[in-house]
């Protein structure tokens, strides 16, 4: 839920009431009024876990532990990329900055710390599936069948798995391309679609798209190469996730706030859509209170379209959110005439650079990834007879 009451977020916070309230007059923890009790507020959970993370040394062990799995602190140690004072860093290199000149085979190499180019795999090795469910099924399709072939990762030399992660990175582009060519990744999409003049922000886009921490299509996949599958199975692990609405599916919720604006207004489609109680899709991120810098670096080449502007404009002023990553990709599918897919493909095409990168971490980690649960049920039932 995106709003909780004062009762959950002083459990959270471990403050006083006045605390809160005074958070929230100095714009720290944005409030509304209750729906269902006019003289009661909701708070903004992104807002309550931010600062409950600053102190953090005031918080309960089980509060922490649970948080850490909700935009909490970090799960996992890694050095492949973070979100840093309002930056998105690859191995400590600023990716909006990246994104002007590299291609996604340059951050390929980069993440996965190699020198060969993605483009050098054999194409004897990229085998395309044929597409007639388009791009989602084919990506699954072609994700499934080497997960059901290819070796364990554990135990491997790593210049091995490197390989192979070129290998299924091909794999999912030529299965989501519906063919195999000698060409970039970027160019490749853009004939595919027809879109040869906007070669350049789909090879931004993609770049921007490769990794952002411990998000969790990428926490799926080292769960799964934690275990010892195999590279294209975490890959694959990786890519049911981002399927989900609150994650790569983000731009199919976003269409359908589009067609609701477009039949009354901008204002009208946010009010309702945040009377429903839904998260408002393509807007705001918990790790970037100041506006996600991925969008920021695509909007700057995009042109202001109805209704899009509008409706960044309502969510502002009606939820104080900035557009994110969704946002830029949905407008850039729009001004450059792409399909509906578009937005998914860029996602996870440009995202398994990042799955490959974490999948090689995990298994140079060799470890096993096992959280435990916080029970919340019932005490041991001591009766007979019931089994």
């Amino acid at each position: 839920m995106v709003w909780m009451t004062a009762a959950e977020a002083l459990d959270v916070l471990n403050v006083r009431p006045q605390t809160l309230y005074a958070n929230v007059s100095r714009g720290k923890i944005r409030a509304k009024p209750d729906g269902d009790d006019p003289r009661r507020s909701l708070y903004h959970r992104d807002d309550v876990l931010r600062m409950a993370r600053r102190a953090n040394g005031r918080r309960k062990v089980d509060i922490v532990s649970s948080e850490a799995m909700q935009y909490g602190d970090p799960v996992l140690p890694s050095a492949i990329s973070t979100a840093a004072n309002g930056k998105l860093l690859y191995r400590g290199h600023d990716a909006a900055r990246l994104a002007d000149s590299a291609s996604l085979e340059d951050i390929a190499a980069l993440l996965w710390e190699c020198d060969a180019a993605v483009s050098a795999v054999p194409r004897a090795a990229r085998q395309a599936d044929a597409r007639t469910d388009g791009a989602l099924a084919a990506g699954l399709l072609a994700l499934a069948r080497r997960s059901a072939v290819d070796e364990p990762s554990l135990g491997r030399a790593p210049v091995d798995l490197r390989a192979e992660a070129a290998g299924v990175l091909a794999a999912l582009v030529d299965a989501m391309t519906g063919g195999s060519v000698p060409a970039s990744i970027s160019r490749r999409l853009a004939r595919h679609w027809r879109a040869e003049r906007h070669e350049d922000l789909i090879r931004r886009a993609l770049v921007l798209m490769a990794d952002n921490e411990l998000n969790a299509s990428t926490f799926a996949t080292r769960v799964a190469i934690s275990t010892g599958a195999s590279l294209a199975a975490g890959v694959l692990a990786g890519f049911t996730t981002l399927t989900g609405p609150l994650h790569g599916g983000a731009a199919r919720e976003f269409a359908q706030l589009i067609t609701q604006a477009q039949a009354s207004s901008a204002d009208d489609a946010v009010r309702g859509w945040l009377a429903s109680g839904r998260p408002l899709p393509a807007f705001g991120h918990p790790l970037y209170s100041e506006g996600d810098p991925r969008a920021k670096a695509l909007l700057r080449r995009l042109p202001k379209i109805q209704p899009y502007e509008a409706l960044a404009v309502a969510a502002e002023q009606q939820a104080g959110e900035l557009p994110n990553i969704d946002y830029a990709l949905s407008l850039l599918t729009a001004h450059c005439s792409l399909p509906e897919e578009a937005p998914f493909v860029l996602f996870a095409v440009g995202r398994c650079v990042g799955w490959l990168a974490h999948a090689l971490e995990q298994v140079q980690a060799s470890r096993l990834i096992r959280p435990r649960a916080r029970y919340t049920g019932p005490a041991e039932i001591i009766s007979a007879g019931i089994y």
